[in-house]
């Protein structure tokens, strides 16, 4: 009834049910809207403390290692 509801598939409420990446937003903000919990969605968007504080502490990333050159090239 979800599924119809919104508009999508039951296989694409299930993907977004099992946390499926290729879910678009589009599709859980009109989920959230059939169940009434579109104001949730305002909680997504609010500052991420922790996020913000591993920003800041300034984490190392590893880089990328350069690309050999072709031996014709040197």
């Amino acid at each position: 009834m979800v599924a119809e509801r919104a508009g999508i598939s039951r296989q694409t409420l299930s993907s977004l049910e099992n946390g499926s990446g290729s879910v678009s937003m589009a599709t859980y903000v009109q989920v959230l809207f059939v169940l009434g919990l579109e104001k949730d969605l305002e909680a997504l968007a609010r500052d991420d403390e922790l996020g913000r504080a591993l920003q800041d502490a300034k984490l190392t990333t590893r880089k990328r290692a350069r690309k050999a050159k072709p031996k014709d090239a040197q």
